[in-house]
């Protein structure tokens, strides 16, 4: 058994709420992505299609169409005569997907005004979920409680239409979070940001909480766009 197999062995049930996609390809879509944006399916890692088989009671072709459907998400890749690996972003794609991210979250948090309370409550879930794992030093956990945070954020919108298209906005997020060899210096001081933010949505400080975030997505892009600079440079040995 190789190490790629241990952890596709270790893989998580499906969750629950994927029980409503329409299509059993879909439904096994949507819970590859959703272990994506958990951080359970790192950059580079290769998925076997006898492993996942077996392990989840799906045919092969059924995990064809799901992995056709996550390429075309830009999650998955298929390499000639190699199989099927999960995608490695590049600095070109943060920068693509910090001009998504912006598009999607701060208008949804610029309208939060008149948001449900009970999605404005999903938002400081999310942030209690992120402090739960900092008191237990659980790093990723604290970056998957970051990517919850910011779907909440999006979900502000009350849009089905967003909130799918941030959930897929948010697994090549993750991919590229893990280039990150410190994840709790990374992640720790967005935390705390992320409180700021909910507070001021729970006052209603709707503009005042988009401009936080504004500033938010600006030092964040920043931070990992060095970083992937730095690592493609060293890979070309420039």
């Amino acid at each position: 058994m190789t190490a790629t197999d241990d952890l596709i062995d270790r893989l998580p049930e499906p969750p629950e709420a994927l029980v409503r996609a329409t299509s059993q390809a879909e439904r096994v879509a949507d819970m590859l992505r959703v272990f994506v944006i958990d951080g359970a399916l790192a950059p580079g890692m290769r998925l076997s299609e006898e492993r996942l088989s077996r392990k989840y009671g799906v045919s092969r072709n059924t995990l064809r169409e799901a992995f056709r459907l996550l390429s075309r998400e830009r999650l998955l890749v298929h390499q000639m005569h190699r199989g099927v690996f999960v995608s490695r972003p590049t600095s070109d794609d943060v920068r693509d997907l910090f001009s998504a991210r912006r598009t999607l979250e701060i208008p949804a948090v610029r309208g939060a005004r008149h948001a449900s309370a009970e999605a404005v409550a999903a938002v400081g879930a999310a942030v209690d979920e992120g402090e739960a794992a900092r008191e237990k030093a659980d790093w990723w956990g604290m970056g998957t409680a970051n990517m919850h945070f910011h779907r909440a954020l999006a979900g502000l919108a009350d849009s089905a239409r967003i909130d799918e298209f941030m959930s897929q906005v948010l697994a090549e997020t993750r991919l590229v979070f893990h280039v990150m060899n410190a994840p709790e210096q990374f992640h720790a001081p967005y935390l705390d940001w992320n409180r700021r933010i909910h507070l001021l949505l729970a006052q209603r400080d709707a503009d005042a909480a988009a401009a936080e975030l504004s500033r938010y997505l600006d030092t964040s892009e920043e931070q990992l766009v060095t970083a992937f600079t730095a690592m493609e440079r060293g890979s070309d040995g420039s």
